[in-house]
């Protein structure tokens, strides 16, 4: 059985100027989260902008994270598609990379079918010896599946070991799978950003999958709860909310601007669709990591 837990953030993808991918940086954010203490790393995600990334340039990542990483933390690859030969091709690239599972989500297509989401899952299953993550997020982007159809998922394909859980309220979901999966699944991990990580530890997620920008403070924040010292979790936890409910709005573009704070971007070139920050936003955005910049014990905010 594969063990997952703790905090394993999904690296972002970094660009230059021009908006070409800029590997070495991204080793950079490797580096940074595997000195942050991170428990795993997940690549490539919607916070890695994956819609956005050539077949080329996803497979080069995947393999130069592989290399970089040399097995210190697992590696859970990014493995989505609606398709599920090229889901098995996404997670098979992940797996010779040195993955450990394979993080696909249920697709929008199927919508709540779940005999078709069995079979999806089945078909990928037949063409990776990977184990699975079931990445359920709402629509429009995933399938948004009920507690219920995500147990009978996990129970008729046993390959899917794990379920990564995005629908609101995503505290009660994680309550509902653990209560009605039993041996069914190995673990179940919060998303949403780890905005609601303490409610989800709580209720007994594995793990957190967020953004890399704090991911030092998540480290700090899951093993104080761990050891039973839920006050400073909670504390931490606290100091982190403003900043990350401003990231709900502007998703990766506030995260490498953090990033770019602590020294770890030289560029906050965006691909990805969404909003973009006008002068106010950018006022803002600059106050919170200010506020925000002692928690930062390495790399910290340059001034």
């Amino acid at each position: 059985m594969t063990t997952l837990s703790g905090v394993l953030p999904v690296v972002p993808t970094p660009f230059t100027p021009d908006g070409a991918v800029d590997q070495a940086a991204f080793l950079r954010l490797v580096d940074f989260a595997l000195e942050a203490g991170v428990d795993g790393l997940v690549f490539p995600g919607m916070a890695s902008e994956v819609e956005t990334l050539t077949p080329e340039e996803r497979a080069g990542l995947v393999a130069a994270l592989g290399q970089r990483v040399a097995g210190r933390v697992p590696i859970v690859v990014g493995a989505s598609d609606p398709d599920p030969e090229r889901a098995a091709a996404r997670a098979e690239e992940g797996r010779r990379a040195g993955a450990v599972a394979a993080m696909i989500m249920a697709p929008n297509r199927l919508g709540a079918d779940v005999a078709a989401h069995i079979d999806f899952y089945s078909r990928v299953a037949a063409a990776t010896s990977l184990p699975i993550m079931l990445q359920n997020a709402p629509a429009p982007m995933g399938a948004g599946l009920s507690d219920s159809a995500v147990v009978a998922v996990a129970k008729a394909v046993p390959q899917v070991r794990f379920v990564k859980e995005e629908t609101l309220p995503c505290g009660q979901h994680i309550s509902a799978m653990i209560a009605e999966a039993g041996d069914a699944l190995d673990a179940v991990y919060g998303g949403a950003g780890a905005r609601y990580v303490i409610d989800e530890f709580e209720r007994g997620a594995a793990g957190t999958m967020p953004a890399l920008e704090f991911a030092d403070v998540h480290v700090a924040m899951a093993r104080a709860f761990k050891a039973g010292d839920k006050a400073t979790a909670r504390r931490l936890y606290s100091r982190t909310l403003p900043f990350l409910l401003f990231q709900a709005i502007f998703r990766v573009r506030a995260t490498k601007r953090v990033l770019a704070a602590r020294g770890l971007l030289s560029s906050v070139h965006a691909r990805a669709g969404g909003p973009g920050l006008d002068r106010h936003d950018e006022q803002e955005v600059a106050a919170l990591i200010a506020e925000a910049a002692d928690l930062f014990a390495i790399h910290p905010v340059r001034t």
